[in-house]
């Protein structure tokens, strides 16, 4: 009679890699000899239940009735197109031998937000990363402590086996992955409890990382090892670390160029006047010069955002914004209209058409310097 895996995890049918995994380890942590001596047995019919349900193509061979550790085929069975080719050019034959359980890990993504301060001059960032690390248990061999990977006994360590199918081209041998071994060339009897035999652990760390002044929003900073620890104990990968620059209330970055917009008053703007502006670098005086038009701008050498992978610093770029006032009291009203008699500027068909834009200040500045 077949055995029911899932009766021996005592997990459902439908249960997720995660629900399998935590119930093996619970009953590993149970059964194990060096805990729980006289259950071997119970805990290698645990062991190899984990075997099948937490590789994806046993379990469905174990789902469909069959045996998911078979390595053969009858006629009708197991053959393919892949097959043919195999038989034809050399496939069958070859010796790719088994694979390593060790394997890079993969590169990992974290995005840290910044603000433009800290991205003009750069800053160091505390971060807390989750990420698979190299088992402390067995040291990423996977292997339960006081016990090690044996040579597969179907395989006999080459990571295949040979299989014989007839077909109408008459009898083609192939070679696949052992599915007992799933390749590596060994078994591990006993698991390490801890990660399951994977030879990682997830697991929080700290680490402090260097962001560079000039970065922006999609910067990518490479952490070299600092990644997913590889099955095995493995080498690490990456960690690359993505900038995201929050919005400043003032300032609105463009390249490595600054821009902001400063209000000014209809009279300060056509008598001329100065300007506090505070910058990332602290007070700076903006000079306007008398008959300052709306739209004009006053260029800060040197106070942008510094160059990623030059020297130097961008600009800031000040636009002046001269605003019309919309409320007079009587004698403000009256004052203007004086001016407007003045200036000759009295009735309702004073405006005419320019080759550009021309208002109100333009020409108190006409009139100024007629004077």
């Amino acid at each position: 009679m077949a055995v029911d895996y899932y009766a021996v995890l005592g997990v459902a049918r439908d249960a997720s890699p995660e629900q399998i995994k935590k119930a093996y380890r619970r009953l590993a942590r149970e059964l194990h000899p060096d805990v729980n001596s006289g259950q071997e047995e119970r805990f290698k019919d645990v062991t190899k239940a984990y075997e099948v349900l937490s590789d994806p193509q046993k379990r469905e061979l174990h789902d469909l009735g069959a045996d998911p550790f078979s390595t053969g085929g009858g006629f009708g069975s197991g053959f393919g197109f892949s097959d043919i080719m195999d038989a034809f050019f050399g496939g069958g034959g070859a010796t790719r031998g088994p694979r390593p359980r060790q394997r890079r890990g993969q590169d990992a993504l974290i995005r840290v937000d910044v603000d433009l301060s800290e991205a003009t001059f750069g800053t160091t960032r505390d971060l807390q990363v989750d990420t698979a690390t190299t088992c402390p248990t067995c040291a990423g061999v996977g292997a339960a402590p006081g016990t090690s990977p044996k040579v597969c006994d179907i395989c006999r360590g080459s990571g295949q086996v040979q299989q014989v199918t007839r077909s109408f081209l008459g009898q083609v041998m192939t070679a696949r992955p052992c599915s007992a071994c799933q390749g590596f060339g060994s078994v591990i009897p006993s698991p390490c409890i801890e990660c399951g035999g994977d030879g990682r652990v997830r697991t929080r760390r700290s680490l402090t990382v260097q962001i560079p002044a000039g970065v922006d929003t999609g910067t990518r900073i490479q952490l070299a090892g600092e990644g997913e620890a590889g099955p095995g104990g493995g080498p690490a990968g990456d960690l690359f670390v993505e900038i995201v620059e929050r919005r400043h209330p003032t300032f609105e970055r463009r390249g490595d160029d600054l821009h902001c917009t400063v209000a000014l008053a209809m009279t300060a703007a056509a008598l001329g006047t100065t300007v506090q502006l505070e910058t990332l670098d602290g007070p700076r005086t903006v000079e306007v010069r008398p008959g300052t038009q709306s739209g004009q701008a006053v260029t800060l050498a040197g106070l942008g955002v510094q160059h990623l992978r030059a020297a130097g610093r961008g600009q800031l770029v000040v636009h002046l914004d001269v605003q019309t006032p919309t409320k007079l009291d009587a004698e403000q009203e009256e004052l203007l209209k004086q001016l407007a008699a003045l200036r000759g500027e009295e009735g309702s068909s004073n405006g005419h058409v320019t080759s550009g834009q021309s208002g109100l200040l333009s020409r108190l500045r006409d009139a100024f310097n007629q004077r």
